[in-house]
């Protein structure tokens, strides 16, 4: 089936318009008609191919809100006219032991991306969200709860979303935690928002003045400029948590310093270049960690999703036309937008903006 789409053909090309061939849908394939697709900085990252490894043509979008259009003869678990998401993930192995317990993110064979990643389907990689629809075995489609209303704004769910709320359900944040979140952008902001509902006491840090007011109406009980050493000193070893959201390469034991004995610093940006070795002695004396975290599994994802649909929680997005897209790259690189763009798939195929 041809579906229009928005994709490069090369690292050194802007993204235009183009014509993808998406399969039928299988016994237990669901059929996504795309309302809607957050632009997450991975898109910019392997469009740019500067992670390397990316496969052309590529269609980045894993941010993906829509309705079912089509299903499977064996698919029970949704109809057509609902709503749905579908996020970084399409596929696992599904027999090895991290696929059993739900935790296909970290799949010893290899989980398979929503773009980018191996299928039988043409052109031998899968091409993402910014789409008008997607066909997605039904193991990885997402029941989407919210009002349609917001639809647009569960869009950055779909990864900022999760990869804030896993380890912060992994770590057992709750009342009486006091959580720091450092850099208020398109993750951060949600890791505010999150931390906040599950009633933790939230200090973000940021390195921008300006955020200052903007943090606490996300739901941060107090807000610290780290390039403020007295502000920072201040926290000294008080933190059971810290979701550290940043990813260029900064010095982490400004912030190890910070943990509570058994305290740990949890890394979900990946950084360009590798951050400054960290003090060990900070953590021995303090049986402090830095750990790290890749979204979530499938079930913990839809756990989330249903967590914010009974809080009333969404993104804070601004909206743009799909011919907007490399405008939005670039504002994005310059962290000029609050917090995250998404995309009005109806606008494919309507020319220029």
């Amino acid at each position: 089936m041809k579906t229009e789409a928005l994709g490069a053909t090369a690292a050194d090309k802007p993204l235009d318009a183009m014509r993808i061939e998406r399969r039928a849908p299988g016994p237990r394939d669901v059929q996504i008609d795309i309302a809607y697709c957050g632009v997450c900085h991975s898109d910019l990252h392997t469009v740019r191919s500067e992670w390397g490894g990316t496969l052309y043509p590529c269609v980045p979008g894993h941010e993906i809100v829509g309705h079912v259009s089509a299903v499977g003869t064996e698919v029970s678990g949704f109809k057509v006219g609902d709503s749905v998401g579908v996020g970084c993930l399409v596929g696992s192995c599904q027999h090895c032991p991290a696929c059993a317990e739900g935790l296909e993110q970290y799949c010893e064979n290899g989980f398979v991306g929503t773009y980018n990643g191996p299928t039988a389907d043409a052109p031998g990689h899968t091409l993402g969200g910014y789409s008008q629809r997607i066909v997605v075995d039904e193991k990885f489609v997402l029941r989407i709860r919210h009002p349609e209303a917001q639809l647009a704004a569960v869009a950055p769910l779909l990864c900022a979303g999760i990869t804030t709320y896993s380890p912060l359900r992994h770590w057992r944040i709750g009342p009486g935690s006091k959580v720091g979140v450092v850099g208020i952008g398109g993750l951060g902001h949600m890791g505010i928002k999150l931390a906040h509902a599950m009633g933790a006491h939230v200090v973000a840090f940021t390195t921008s003045e300006g955020k200052r007011q903007d943090a606490h109406a996300l739901g941060a009980d107090e807000v610290v400029n780290s390039r403020n050493l007295e502000e920072v000193k201040r926290h000294h070893g008080s933190f059971d948590f810290i979701l550290d959201t940043v990813a260029a390469s900064h010095d982490l034991d400004l912030f190890t310093a910070l943990l509570r004995r058994d305290g740990t610093l949890c890394l979900v940006g990946v950084p360009e270049h590798a951050h400054p070795s960290p003090s060990v002695a900070q953590l021995i004396f303090g049986r402090r960690s830095i750990a790290g975290s890749l979204i979530g599994g499938i079930a913990e994802t839809q756990e989330m999703l249903d967590f914010c649909a009974e809080r009333g929680i969404v993104a804070d997005i601004e909206m743009i036309p799909m011919q907007q897209i490399d405008a939005a790259y670039d504002r994005m690189q310059r962290s000029d937008v609050k917090y995250r763009f998404v995309i009005d798939n109806a606008t494919l195929g309507k020319g220029p903006a």
